[in-house]
């Protein structure tokens, strides 16, 4: 396929559009099944890259959930307990635990909830049944990964009516180093950002403690990746695995820190017995489900469990699970990895980074306040690397 025409490009009054190799040659892409909107493109094409890198970096498969050409989160393929299982709605999926790629998903999905409603995926690996069986029941927009078994690529064609988006891409395509792009009717040209992640990155350690696990590299390198093809300024909390808070497209460094952080908080949280143990009513679909948690663990909880309220959703009154209670069981927790894409300028990302439990962090240092960032670690006892890369992505 020389260039694939699409409806329309950003928006429905921009037409024509199409995507097509400058030199001619074939697309490294094969539609399977639907219809694939310029947005879909772009999500598909980063998302790819990134599931690609982690898959080269760490050696294991993973899998990432993007909206808006961001990723919601990113995770490989590592075996999930039973309250994250549950947390994440998937307790009741068959032969999970004996699927790293459709684990991989379960965790992107999982990790947040309300953003990848709607969903673009991306697999490093081949679909299984058992992840086809888990997409299919979620609302997303469509997937790209290299390969599908054929069971699995039919119950993805009988998704949406039939109109699910289904990506095959060619593993050996290799692009161009120059990339360019047209704003304005000017052309930007510039080299792909081919910058390779791995440890060697974590290898500056400037605080006092330098205690790095070989879990928390692995998590920081998820981290540092996933910002890679995140729209900037851009900051990212991991654990276990996965990206668990994504604060991406802000202007402000402490706004990413914060955004991210209130995603990373409320990953715990959906794990808190109060949560997992919510009643809800059978027939609350898991879209319902996960609105009404996000509302009960905000200020307005009321919203959900205030008498007149609660008989909507379940079948007896949930126990209120106040802030100071959330905070408490927020400050238990140690070992979070967190990565920026660009220098903190103040100590103030860290104090609020130490509120959820953050222990290792990765940035590229190179403020004058630098100083200031290391000591606010030091008072955490926080194991900060300083890679010396900047991550911006446009």
């Amino acid at each position: 396929m020389k260039e694939y025409e699409l409806k329309y490009g950003c928006n429905p009054n921009q037409k024509p559009a199409k995507i097509f190799m400058n030199d001619g040659s074939d697309l490294p892409i094969e539609i399977l099944n639907g219809r694939p909107g310029y947005i879909n493109l772009l999500d598909a094409m980063n998302s790819w890259q990134l599931v690609k890198e982690v898959k080269e970096a760490l050696g294991m498969c993973a899998a990432t959930s993007f909206k808006h050409v961001s990723p919601t989160s990113a995770a490989v393929g590592l075996p999930m307990n039973e309250k994250q299982k549950k947390a994440f709605f998937v307790d009741d999926i068959e032969g999970l635990d004996d699927s790293p790629i459709a684990t991989a998903y379960a965790r992107a999905r999982g990790t947040d909830r309300m953003s990848s409603f709607g969903d673009w995926i991306a697999l490093s690996d081949k679909c299984d049944v058992t992840c086809a069986k888990l997409i299919a029941r979620e609302v997303s927009d469509g997937i790209i990964a290299p390969d599908y078994d054929e069971e699995a690529l039919e119950i993805l064609k009988n998704k949406r009516k039939g109109g699910y988006n289904v990506i095959k891409i060619d593993t050996s395509y290799v692009p161009e180093s120059a990339e360019k792009k047209q704003v304005y009717g000017i052309t930007f040209e510039q080299n792909r950002n081919d910058l390779k992640i791995d440890g060697q990155l974590l290898k500056k350690i400037v605080t006092d403690n330098k205690n790095m696990t070989e879990e928390a590299k692995r998590d920081l390198i998820i981290a540092l990746i996933t910002l890679k093809y995140t729209q900037s300024n851009s900051v990212c909390y991991a654990e276990g695995g996965q990206t668990i808070g994504v604060g991406a497209g802000q202007q402000s460094r402490i706004h990413c820190t914060r955004l991210a952080g209130e995603k990373a908080d409320k990953w715990h949280l959906r794990q808190h017995d109060k949560v997992l143990n919510l009643p809800f009513k059978d027939e609350i679909k898991r879209p319902d489900r996960d609105n009404a948690i996000d509302v009960y663990l905000s200020e307005d909880f009321e919203d959900v469990i205030g008498e007149g309220n609660w008989q909507e959703l379940f079948t007896s009154k949930p126990e209120e699970f106040p802030r100071s209670e959330q905070r408490a069981y927020l400050a238990s927790l140690k070992g979070v990895c967190l990565g920026s894409d660009a220098f903190f300028p103040f100590g103030d990302n860290i104090e609020r980074a130490a509120k959820s439990g953050v222990t290792y962090i990765a940035q590229p240092g190179g403020s004058i306040r630098d100083d200031n960032v290391i000591e606010t670690c030091n008072k955490y006892d926080m194991v900060m690397a300083m890679t010396g890369i900047r991550l911006f992505h446009h």
